[in-house]
């Protein structure tokens, strides 16, 4: 259940895009309203139900960067966000899952920036949806603009870091017995 809560995303990464890009912001908003919806629900019911799995968190991941990435894009495409962001969020996500060794069947690991850009991805997507859809004058497009520029850096320096730590912990000598 937990999985095919999270698999909703999947569709709606494709609609969300179509929305913004056909000026339907209410297609758009409420696509957006769905998906942070099955984000919040998917771990919960997941933990409840005993189905928590490095399967379920790479699928939740994936979706959660696939969706954003799409929003994004399009808003990029609009000319609303710097271009720079979408294929950087898709980077970051890739080294991410790289950088855990997610396809060896460990768990993924986050870091503190990671996290919170995570986070910021949404809010930066939703932020101009919820704006047109309620007619709202704020924020304003230059803020959403310089907004996105802050996340182009601030997930260069989650990249820098994370690639940092990798680069260390390959020269970092084995550990006696291990």
């Amino acid at each position: 259940l937990a999985n095919a809560i999270t698999a909703l995303r999947f569709p709606l990464a494709p609609l969300c895009a179509w929305s913004i890009l056909n000026d339907a912001p209410t297609l758009a908003a409420v696509s957006f309203g769905v998906a942070v919806a099955s984000d919040l629900l998917d771990g919960r019911v997941a933990r409840l139900r005993g189905e928590v799995s490095r399967l379920g968190g790479l699928l939740d991941h994936t979706s959660d960067a696939l969706f954003v990435a799409a929003g994004l894009a399009a808003l990029a495409s609009l000319g609303r966000i710097p271009w720079l962001l979408p294929p950087l969020v898709l980077l970051a996500f890739i080294q991410y899952a790289l950088d855990s060794r997610v396809l060896a069947g460990r768990k993924l690991r986050t870091s503190r920036i990671g996290r919170l850009n995570g986070i910021a991805y949404f809010v930066l997507l939703g932020a101009p949806l919820i704006r047109d859809v309620l007619g709202l004058s704020w924020p304003a497009p230059g803020l959403v603009f310089a907004l996105g520029w802050l996340l182009v850096a601030s997930t260069g320096i989650s990249m820098a870091d994370r690639g940092w730590a990798f680069w260390l912990s390959r020269r970092a000598p084995a550990s006696p017995g291990g």
